[in-house]
């Protein structure tokens, strides 16, 4: 089939390669525009942008399709499909339409259960215990169209936003395929999406990001999880902000944030229970497991985040 492609992060990536792999014929892809990062503030590519140029693939990187311009351009493709994986950019219904089959969005939750931006870090941080990707018809509302195509992936104990991440690009890769091949032979049946138990994924915010140790325990370890490795959940220690990359559910109570253990592992006390924190990371320095951190960054037990 002859698409466009529209996707930003490492996971677009991985479905643009089992795309391309497929045979599909890919007649553009959309991307978000080169971001500045690191520390000199260099103009990076997304990873969906350096796989497209290293195919041969045209790139487009606009703002938007608030301009006939841009909408028209898109239109000129005479696409069968768009597929669209964690893009960023709104589509107006003249681009949805434009297409001859459609648009198409691979989203990584089981809707209607969080729609929206950060699907993986709240279903880790709400304690879910699956979650999955699905194909869905796009529509004008947020992630509001019919399903088409789905896979289930279960949401381990010891799971990050890193590592289910990485799961569920491998399981929409290999949705994709399949998905198209059914959709060119007329096979796929659309399924409306549930009127109830609608949950939306909102951005994460700063605020979130810190830590808060007067929650429950189970609470501040899967948002440590959740938000591993970006942006990453945060405390303040000697008046140095550290994140937390790794944690477990551990023994102990005492006030909150204060240190139970600081010799070769690090316990937290929690509202109640407590949590170990097994990988961290300073400002500016490699992440490191508790106990290396612990040998250079000298905190005692008693002591309070």
């Amino acid at each position: 089939m002859r698409l466009a492609f529209m996707g930003t992060p490492a996971i677009a990536a991985v479905c643009l390669v089992e795309l391309i792999a497929a045979g599909h014929e890919i007649a553009a892809v959309y991307t978000r525009a080169p971001q500045p990062s690191g520390r000199g503030r260099k103009l990076t590519k997304s990873p969906v942008h350096e796989l497209a140029e290293a195919h041969g693939i045209e790139v487009r990187t606009p703002k938007g399709f608030k301009t006939k311009e841009a909408r028209d351009e898109f239109s000129a493709l005479d696409v069968d499909a768009a597929i669209v994986v964690a893009y960023g950019i709104i589509l107006p219904k003249d681009v949805l339409t434009a297409p001859r089959l459609g648009c198409f969005n691979l989203h990584a939750s089981l809707l209607p259960r969080w729609r929206g931006a950060a699907p993986i870090q709240r279903a880790i941080m709400a304690g879910d215990k699956i979650t999955g990707v699905q194909v869905m018809r796009m529509e004008e509302g947020l992630d509001t169209g019919p399903i088409l195509l789905s896979e289930t992936v279960e949401i381990r104990s010891d799971d990050t936003a890193s590592s289910l991440h990485d799961r569920l690009a491998v399981a929409g890769s290999q949705l994709l395929p399949r998905f198209l091949a059914a959709l060119e032979r007329g096979g796929v049946v659309e399924t409306p999406q549930a009127a109830e138990g609608v949950t939306y994924a909102e951005k994460i915010s700063s605020a979130e990001a810190r830590i808060d140790w007067s929650l429950a325990a189970d609470e501040v370890d899967r948002r440590i999880r959740g938000l591993s490795p970006f942006p990453g959940a945060w405390f303040e220690a000697k008046g140095e902000r550290i994140k937390a990359l790794m944690s477990r559910p551990a023994t102990g109570s005492a006030s909150p944030g204060e240190i139970l253990n600081a010799d070769d592992r690090l316990v937290i006390a929690c509202g109640s229970g407590a949590v170990e924190l097994l990988r961290l990371q300073r400002a500016g320095k490699a992440a490191q497991d508790a106990s290396s951190f612990l040998r250079g960054f000298a905190i005692r037990s008693g002591e309070r985040l």
